[in-house]
């Protein structure tokens, strides 16, 4: 939003500064704020870290683990279900028939067999913050990865949020979270490109030449105050507006989220995802995202968040898992071969997980239900040490029998690699007190 006020104002000791020009007002949550204030935060937390990035794919619903990453071709039918096993290029390592691709990229992947700590809730939360919705709920909640990435390391550059959501709006409204800011406020939610953000964007219909006349006109204001102001706030604010001018005026931003800027191969490659099947009331699968995180990271974002399809398979499990799955296939293979081919997959991790698994046991609607017992994930690039299997369910898929992963250790391997260290690294809450970011540390196989 630009707001631009008309001749009505004079200029006398009561004129509100904020009444004449209010700039770049961005959805953040459930408050407006404008770009000046978001950067002025921003601005205290500093900008310091090198660049790593993080994309965080959350399989809204409860993905099947046993029909994706852990197949149990030994299980009674009732439980192995309708797919084979293909081999991938990592000898011994196996995936479901639907990720062709998926498996010739296993060397760039680990494959997550045994995540625990589900509390069974239908919503992002635990995949955004590794935290339950109960830890510090009366202070506002656990921080996301973004929002947390946003406050401790700032942006990397000023006219690109350094947290930006995806997730299109679902009729089940938890699925499309794209990382709560928690107890840090609204300042560091995520940039949510969908909504009035990315009309801000545009100006508007303003003209850039009309928004230099009007910085034009603030400056000459503002100097009729420069000489009352002894504690140098003038001066900040002229700094952070400076910044919120730099956002609007920018394509760099506008650019990232243009995906005509590629070429058509490119697009092709990655695909739309359409005709969007089994969408119900969650995400589409919208291929197009993971371009778009790709594009958001290499401009300057580091934690690019979205929700990828509706896995809740009560019922026709296997026919979902064939539209979903191979969809997924060719989106998140596009990304890792994207990332490595330029140059960024040892800084950019991605995650690809769900709130909880499925039971083993196929039921009377060939579906399956919830498993909050145990699931999967699947992470790729950051660095880490690639080509590998971590934990192991039991036979029949019930739960972990070899190294149990935690929810947290996931996040906490993510905060690693965005060079952010959980063992030593606290932030204040609302209280004063300072609130570690994991109580675990990353997952030491991997990194």
């Amino acid at each position: 939003m630009l707001t631009i006020t008309g001749p009505r104002y004079r200029l006398c000791e009561n004129f509100s500064r904020r009444g004449f020009l209010k700039i770049g007002a961005l959805s953040m949550g459930a408050w407006q704020l404008s770009l000046a204030d978001i950067l002025r935060a921003e601005q205290q937390s500093g900008t310091s870290a090198p660049h790593k990035g993080v994309i965080n794919v959350f399989l809204g619903g409860g993905p099947p683990h046993q029909d994706m990453w852990d197949l149990k071709m030994e299980a009674p039918s009732e439980i192995r279900g309708e797919f084979q096993p293909i081999k991938t290029n990592v000898p011994g390592i196996d995936i479901c028939e639907v990720f062709p691709r998926m498996a010739q990229l296993m060397d760039k992947s680990v494959l997550i067999r045994s995540v625990v700590g589900s509390e069974g809730r239908h919503d992002a939360f635990q995949c955004m913050t590794g935290w339950t919705t109960r830890d510090l709920v009366s202070l506002g909640g656990r921080p996301s990865v973004g929002a947390t990435a946003a406050k401790l390391l700032g942006p990397v550059n000023p006219s690109v949020p350094p947290f930006v959501g995806l997730a299109a709006k679902t009729r089940h409204t938890p699925w499309s979270d794209s990382g709560k800011p928690g107890f840090l406020g609204a300042a560091f939610a995520p940039f949510k490109p969908d909504g009035p953000g990315m009309a801000n964007m545009k100006l508007n219909g303003i003209t850039l030449e009309r928004l230099q006349s009007r910085r034009a006109l603030l400056g000459n204001l503002d100097r009729l105050r420069r000489d009352i102001d002894a504690d140098g706030s003038i001066a900040a604010l002229d700094s952070n507006t400076q910044s919120a001018f730099n956002i609007l005026t920018s394509s760099k931003l506008v650019e990232a989220l243009d995906l005509s800027k590629e070429s058509d191969k490119v697009r092709e490659r990655y695909g739309d995802g359409k005709p969007y099947k089994f969408q119900y009331d969650g995400a589409p699968t919208c291929n197009e995202q993971f371009l778009m995180a790709r594009r958001l990271i290499e401009a300057g974002a580091r934690c690019v968040t979205l929700s990828y399809g509706r896995w809740d398979s009560h019922s026709k499990n296997f026919d979902l898992v064939r539209d979903h799955g191979s969809k997924l296939d060719q989106a998140l293979s596009a990304l890792i071969e994207d990332l490595d081919v330029r140059g960024m997959l040892d800084d950019v991790t991605v995650a690809v997980w769900g709130e909880f698994g499925r039971t083993p046991r196929v039921n009377k609607n060939a579906g399956r239900d919830h498993w909050p017992k145990v699931s999967g994930a699947l992470l790729a690039g950051g660095g880490m040490r690639t080509g590998q299997v971590i934990g192991a369910t039991n036979r029949l898929g019930e739960y972990a029998e070899r190294r149990p992963v935690h929810f947290q250790e996931i996040i906490a391997t993510l905060y690693r690699n965005l060079g952010i260290r959980t063992e030593s690294t606290t932030i204040t809450d609302p209280t004063g007190r300072p609130q570690f970011v994991s109580d675990v540390g990353p997952i030491s196989e991997i990194v």
